[in-house]
C-alpha cells in the first residue's frame, strides 16, 4: 500500500477576532495519496481555503498534526516552509498572479531563480513545460498580451516547473468564460493521468466533477468524502 503523500490528524485552526476566538477547522483527518485528483467544496465559510492554505504551508494550524511525504512541516521553520513551498507544492490562484512585466517564459521560469538553477536549465524547463499546456507558440508574450485562459495555462506551467509533489488549485476557472474554464479543466484532466497529484478547491459542481475524489466541508468539519 502507497504511504500518504498528505496526512493531516486532528487539525484544528482559530483565529482571534477581538476578544472573542473563530473556530474555522474543527477536528479535520485526511489522508490524500500520490496520483490523486481531490475537489474540497463547501459554502463561504466553511474552512475550505484555511484548509488548503495549511495543506499548501501557507498557514500553520493551531493544533493537531500535518505530515508531508511523512515530514511534520507544522515543525519546520520558516525557511524550511518557504522550501517547501517551492520545491513540493505548485499553487494556481484564481487571479493568475503573474508579473505583468514577465514573458510568459520567464513567469514560468520565476520558481527556479528560488531554487537557483543555472539560466540555461531555467529556460529549458521553463519552455518544456510551456510546450506541455499547450503555450509554445506563446512564450515571449506578456500578460496583457494572453487572454485569460491562457494566463491561467502559464500560471498553471509555473506551477508544474518544479514537479511538484501536490498542485493546488484555488478556484482555478473562477475568473474565466466557460469555454476558457472547459479548456483549463481538460488540462488538469491531463495533468492527472500523467500522474500529478492535484488538490482543487471550488464551489463549483461541474468544475468538482472533473475529481476522482469530493470532500465536502462544514461549519469546519468534513461533512463527506466519497470516491476514494
Amino acid at each position: 500500500m502507497n504511504q500518504p503523500l498528505i496526512q493531516l490528524e486532528h487539525i484544528y485552526k482559530d483565529y482571534p477576532l477581538g476578544e472573542n476566538t473563530v473556530k474555522v477547522l474543527k477536528d479535520i483527518n485526511l489522508e490524500i495519496f500520490p496520483g490523486e485528483y481531490v475537489a474540497l467544496m463547501g459554502p463561504s465559510g466553511s474552512g475550505k481555503s484555511t484548509l488548503m492554505n495549511i495543506i499548501g504551508a501557507l498557514d500553520t494550524p493551531t493544533s493537531g498534526t500535518y505530515r508531508l511525504k511523512g515530514k511534520e512541516v507544522n515543525r519546520m521553520t520558516d525557511n524550511e516552509l518557504a522550501a517547501i513551498r517551492n520545491r513540493e507544492i505548485g499553487f494556481v490562484f484564481q487571479t493568475f498572479n503573474l508579473l505583468p512585466r514577465l514573458t510568459a517564459l520567464e513567469n514560468v521560469a520565476l520558481p527556479l531563480i528560488y531554487a537557483h538553477v543555472p539560466k540555461k536549465e531555467r529556460i529549458k524547463r521553463a519552455m518544456e513545460v510551456l510546450e506541455n499546456v499547450g503555450l509554445s507558440d506563446r512564450m515571449n508574450h506578456k500578460p496583457n498580451q494572453l487572454s485569460g485562459g491562457q494566463r491561467q495555462r502559464v500560471a498553471i506551467a509555473r506551477a508544474l516547473i518544479n514537479h511538484p509533489s501536490i498542485v493546488l488549485a484555488d478556484e482555478p476557472t473562477g475568473n474565466l468564460d466557460s469555454r476558457s474554464s472547459a479548456e483549463i479543466m481538460k488540462l488538469f484532466d491531463r495533468l492527472s493521468k500523467q500522474g500529478n497529484t492535484i488538490i482543487l478547491v471550488t464551489h463549483e459542481n461541474d468544475i468538482a466533477a472533473h475529481a476522482r475524489r469530493l470532500i465536502r466541508l462544514l461549519d469546519g468539519k468534513i461533512l463527506n468524502d466519497t470516491g476514494q
